[in-house]
Formats: C-alpha cells, sequence, structure tokens
C-alpha cells in the first residue's frame, strides 16, 4: 500500500463522521474523514499507511451497521474534462 487514504464502500446512508472515526481509530490514527452524502461511500485518512493497511485488512468484508463494508486504498481522482456543449 502506497497511500494512507482509504476508499469506503457500501456505507449505510445513516453512518455518521464519528462513527467511522470510532470504528477506524482501532487501527491507528484518523486525520480526516469525508463521507460523499446520498451516494454510501466515503472517504478515511489515516495517520500513517501502516494504520491504513492494519484497517483495511480488518474491515474489508466486515459487517458495520448492517452493511458489508468495501475497503481499499483509495485511487487519486481523475481529471476530469470540461465539456463545451454550446455547440
Amino acid at each position: 500500500m502506497q497511500g494512507s487514504k482509504l476508499y469506503v464502500g457500501n456505507l449505510s446512508y445513516s453512518v455518521t463522521n464519528e462513527q467511522l472515526q470510532e470504528l477506524f481509530n482501532n487501527y491507528g490514527g484518523v486525520k480526516e474523514i469525508n463521507i460523499i452524502e446520498g451516494k454510501g461511500f466515503g472517504f478515511v485518512e489515516m495517520s500513517d499507511t501502516e494504520g491504513a493497511e492494519k484497517a483495511k485488512e480488518a474491515l474489508d468484508g466486515s459487517v458495520f451497521e448492517g452493511r458489508t463494508l468495501k475497503v481499499d486504498e483509495a485511487r487519486p481522482p481523475k481529471n476530469r474534462e470540461r465539456r463545451d456543449f454550446r455547440r
């Protein structure tokens, strides 16, 4: 694993930042949490790659708030092209 930012998918829409913080704190320090509202996923940035790796190994496939989590290393954002539809 190269980074310390994790993608967390299949979240219940009712999950809060505080709940994720509590869950991920078990594996190391948490720097930032960003839940994408209404989408069922978010991102957790751990303090270091070691904590991120531990969290990924422990939580991927685990059940949290009735949903099976998908935890993986976050990919860098894609460069989105601006399209001009004014033709």
